[in-house]
This record gives C-alpha cells, sequence and structure tokens, in this order.
C-alpha cells in the first residue's frame, strides 16, 4: 500500500538522518568527519525524496485536499514544506562543500545549518505520520489509491530496496561501507 511504502521510506530516511547526525557529533568534537558519507547521504536526498518520494506525497495530498478540505488544512501546505526542505539540502550541501574547500566558515554556522536540516526533516516526518498519513488513509477511497498508484512513477527507494537500480545500490553500499569505516576508525 503507498501509504506504508512512504511510511517505510520515513524509517529509511530517520537512518540517513542518523548516520548523518553521527557526522555532526565527530565535526562537533574537532573532528574529521567522513565528507564521503556526507556527500553521499546529501546525494541521496537530492535524488530520491525529491524524485519519488515527494510527488508521491504531493499525489496523496491532492486526493485529500478534494476528499476533506478541512483536514488537508490541518495538514498545512506540504509542497512549501517540502520545497523549504530542498532549500535547507541545498545550504547543508553549500556549508559542506565550504569545509572541503577551505573556506572561511565558522563551525558553529555549519552546525547550525546541518542540525536545522536534520531536525526540519524529523519534524515533518512527524507531522505526516501524525497527521497527514491518517487523515489520508481515513478520507481517501479506493478509487483514489488506484488512481495515485498509476500516476506513480516512482520505484521503490533505491537506497534500502533489495532490487535496487545499479547506481543507487552502489550508493547504499558505500554508505554503509564508509559509515562502518569510520565507525572502526574511531574506536
Amino acid at each position: 500500500m503507498i501509504i506504508e511504502r512512504l511510511s517505510r521510506e520515513h524509517r529509511n530516511i530517520e537512518t540517513l538522518l542518523t548516520v548523518l547526525e553521527r557526522e555532526l557529533e565527530v565535526f562537533d568534537r574537532g573532528d574529521r568527519p567522513d565528507y564521503e558519507v556526507i556527500r553521499a547521504i546529501i546525494s541521496y536526498f537530492e535524488l530520491y525524496p525529491e524524485v519519488y518520494h515527494h510527488p508521491q506525497e504531493d499525489l496523496v495530498f491532492a486526493k485529500l485536499k478534494r476528499r476533506d478540505p478541512a483536514a488537508a488544512a490541518r495538514v498545512g501546505n506540504l509542497a512549501l514544506e517540502h520545497q523549504k526542505g530542498s532549500e535547507r539540502l541545498r545550504r547543508v550541501a553549500h556549508a559542506v562543500d565550504s569545509v572541503l574547500a577551505d573556506q572561511d566558515i565558522l563551525r558553529q554556522n555549519v552546525d547550525k545549518v546541518v542540525r536545522d536540516f536534520i531536525e526540519s526533516q524529523r519534524h515533518h516526518i512527524m507531522m505526516e505520520d501524525r497527521d497527514f498519513f491518517p487523515a489520508a488513509l481515513e478520507a481517501l477511497e479506493p478509487q483514489d489509491w488506484t488512481e495515485i498508484a498509476s500516476a506513480s512513477n516512482g520505484p521503490e527507494d533505491p537506497l534500502f530496496s533489495e532490487a535496487a537500480e545499479e547506481t543507487f545500490d552502489e550508493l547504499r553500499a558505500r554508505i554503509l561501507q564508509l559509515e562502518q569505516e569510520a565507525e572502526d576508525a574511531r574506536k
């Protein structure tokens, strides 16, 4: 079912946020985080949620607005929330690029930008899980779900899917390998 898939993708995103948070803690201690892991996570967020996950949520939200405008109003402006998330991600990418280019950037500013992204993503996921998904499950009819499924062109989350596309399969393996190596090196 569509909502189950979106919820599963939220758990996958949370896993990556936890990895990103661990790397930020290394950075905050004054040590060198694994920037390959960080860049890989940024690449994932630039690709999968933007291209597949959010458009699927937008389809569900459009149906919710038609079936239950009051519930949709309680959820808020989902498209704007997704846009703000994209802007936060661009700030994270820029901050990391600045650090890697040895530009003058305060460590606390990098921390603030990355934490803002992590916290806003977690807050957004929590809102969707708590308000949006239950409202959609309550209001949408079987025909709505059929129409959403036929309009969706996205594969399963390639980073966590067993049938991952080659590019994402390599990215997933690399993120997990790099994170394990970084953890081992810190011990």
